[in-house]
């Protein structure tokens, strides 16, 4: 190969590689940090492409998209002593880039570890403020947003914005569950039987009320087949009279037959009379 061409050649690489180390990109997803001999000398920067002096300048890029520190579920006690085991996760952002290297050097584990340190204080000690019931039930709202707030002003000197803190689940200890649970079944238990209690007094009630009325409606039917009757013998007295008065003879034939269909209606009957008694009228 010809020398001039091997030079050109070399040195349109040269040309080409120091170009290429003179220019850089930041993506809309991306913090980029400017050095000078390792001192950082600018990171305002907006998406597009910047140039820099190769051999003097590097830059170190960072994911400026809202990352995710996940802790290990951890214990902490409440305002009466009892544990309680917290699971949690902080959502967060880098806010300012150079802070954010000075403090942490870049990577997103120490970061995650810091944030893990304050986050666990700022934990034990709202939840020491607390009773389990006030943690489980009504205030968790209310942790996570003084949380959020309290966390943020520590964060700020890493260069680090706390977008969340969420509290993903409260478990009590084995122990206090199994006393929550009793205390509980109990509570069901005592709400049972009160309710039974209430039930039986509400169905005596009406047992009551219902032999009352029955009581009522017997009576009124005893007056009122008593006054019917009545009545009846009333009516049947004065047709009998009636009757009588029509004539006395067959009546008192009629009265008389009767009475021997009622004295000898079995053929062992036996009555011992005298034979001109008033009895035997009829059969004379």
């Amino acid at each position: 190969m010809n020398p001039a061409k091997m030079i050109s050649l070399v040195v349109i690489a040269a040309v080409l590689m120091i170009g290429s180390l003179s220019v850089f990109t930041v993506e809309q997803r991306e913090k980029a940090v400017l050095f000078k001999f390792g001192e950082i000398i600018s990171t305002d920067f907006e998406p597009g492409l910047y140039f820099k002096i190769p051999f003097m300048n590097n830059v170190l890029k960072f994911d400026a998209r809202i990352q995710t520190m996940d802790a290990d579920p951890e214990r902490y006690l409440t305002s009466e002593k009892k544990n309680v085991i917290v699971d949690a996760f902080v959502k967060w952002r880098i806010d300012n880039v150079a802070k954010y290297y000075t403090a942490t050097g870049g990577d997103s584990a120490r970061a995650n570890l810091r944030l893990s340190q304050f986050i666990k204080d700022g934990l034990r000690g709202e939840f020491g403020k607390r009773t389990i019931r006030e943690v489980v039930s009504g205030e968790r709202n209310e942790i996570m947003d003084i949380l959020t707030l309290e966390a943020n002003k520590t964060a700020q000197e890493f260069g680090i914005d706390i977008v969340d803190v969420r509290i993903k689940r409260i478990d009590l200890d084995d122990k206090i569950s199994e006393s929550v649970y009793r205390r509980m079944e109990a509570e069901r238990q005592r709400v049972a039987k009160d309710l039974r209690a209430r039930g039986e007094e509400e169905a005596e009630g009406i047992r009551a009320d219902a032999d009352r009325q029955r009581t009522i409606i017997l009576a009124e039917a005893y007056r009122d087949a008593e006054k019917v009757r009545g009545e009846g013998d009333g009516t049947a007295a004065s047709i009998y009279a009636l009757a009588y008065n029509e004539d006395k003879d067959f009546y008192a034939l009629y009265r008389s037959l009767n009475a021997y269909k009622s004295s000898f209606s079995n053929k062992d009957d036996l009555l011992v009379l005298q034979p001109k008694s008033e009895f035997f009228e009829f059969f004379k």
